[in-house]
């Protein structure tokens, strides 16, 4: 159906209810546990059940500022929160939404009739695009970091970035207390920019913020999760004003994910207190691949669609099938490895908690007689 200014919303059926529900419940425990926003799984989710790209990346960005206050109290009250880096952070952050929501207008508004099938193509390829090549970048990256790391023996992610800022010295420097770290204003503005462009246009501002926290500044990565989830909640708010000012928020779909994703970063943000900090940076390069490529498989559908390829359009939905099955594969996967940390750890401490309070009981008793 049209949305306020032309945008095509789906349709909501129970069963495509549920799988909105799905996504944000795998989203916010991945969220959760590595500070994403899990953005990188809920905006393709939502593609591939035939929601526009723009409308996709809007109202997931509304999504995400409800979604990033509640986990950024969380880690908040574990102590995992830099405010000062995020604030600072947020300065260029806002500009970089506001430049990609522009060009989100623009590719879309490009794309001729509003009521033809393959509006939004161009949106949806750019989009597409983007996605693939950087959050390719990113989790090839951190596979090569981590197998690095695995032969030298060391367990820390490389310091590499950080120390070549550190001798360049670019002034003036400030000093971030929670994180423990000093970094140039002018790097902290940069990934600030780039972190509010691609949650803008891809909504996973998370995989530039989280990983330059950690390589760049030498931030802890409990730290730069609940750092970038302070500055997402931020980042959101400014985001969903600005795509609804543009007609292209679809409420429906924000809420539905808030059902599922509210429970699940709870769940993720207790996994990062009982997970090796190895596993958790596997586990999200392992996800964020599968993702990309279940995202590299819808590419061609965009193609056809704007005549650049050409093939049967009945052979769409088959494209759209195996890239929703593996969009699905990596989050359901990822979600359960993390359910089974958690149980696994939450069954050991009651464990010892009962040990304990059995050896008190012991105790007392022997004190009476």
């Amino acid at each position: 159906m049209p949305g306020p200014l032309g945008y095509l919303f789906i349709d909501i059926t129970w069963i495509s209810a549920f799988q909105v529900i799905l996504l944000g419940l795998v989203g916010g425990i991945l969220s959760g546990f590595i500070g994403s926003g899990g953005a990188f799984f809920m905006t393709p989710g939502m593609m591939n059940l035939g929601v526009q790209g723009p409308v996709a990346v809007a109202s997931n960005i509304t999504h995400k500022f409800g979604k990033a206050m509640v986990g950024s109290k969380k880690h908040g009250e574990m102590g995992n929160v830099d405010k000062k880096l995020s604030i600072i952070m947020l300065i260029t952050a806002f500009a970089g939404i506001r430049i990609a929501v522009v060009v989100m207008k623009i590719l879309f508004e490009g794309s001729g009739d509003s009521h033809a099938a393959d509006q939004g193509a161009a949106a949806n390829l750019y989009i597409s695009l983007v996605f693939a090549f950087i959050l390719s970048l990113v989790a090839l990256s951190m596979l090569k970091d981590l197998i690095s790391s695995r032969s030298s023996g060391e367990s820390g992610p490389s310091t590499k970035i950080v120390d070549f800022f550190s001798k360049l010295k670019l002034y003036p420097l400030i000093y971030f207390p929670v994180a423990d770290v000093t970094v140039s204003l002018w790097v902290v503005l940069v990934c600030g920019l780039a972190t509010g462009y691609l949650a803008g246009t891809i909504g996973v501002g998370g995989f530039i913020g989280v990983p330059a926290m950690i390589y760049v500044f030498g931030v802890p990565a409990a730290v730069a999760t609940g750092s970038e989830l302070y500055l997402a909640m931020y980042m959101g708010a400014f985001g969903a004003l600005n795509y609804a000012f543009e007609g292209m928020v679809d409420i429906r779909l924000t809420l539905l994910l808030y059902a599922g994703s509210l429970l699940g970063i709870y769940i993720g943000s207790y996994g990062t207190k009982v997970v090796k900090e190895f596993v958790i940076r596997m586990v999200t390069a392992i996800i964020i691949l599968i993702c990309v490529v279940s995202r590299i498989i819808a590419i061609p559908v965009y193609l056809q669609q704007l005549g650049y390829i050409s093939f049967d359009p009945s052979y769409n939905p088959v494209f759209n099938m195996v890239s929703k099955g593996f969009l699905f594969v990596a989050g359901l996967s990822g979600g359960f490895l993390i359910l089974f940390y958690v149980v696994k750890a939450y069954l050991k401490r009651r464990k010892i908690e009962a040990s304990l309070a059995g050896g008190v009981s012991k105790k007392t008793e022997t004190l009476a007689h």
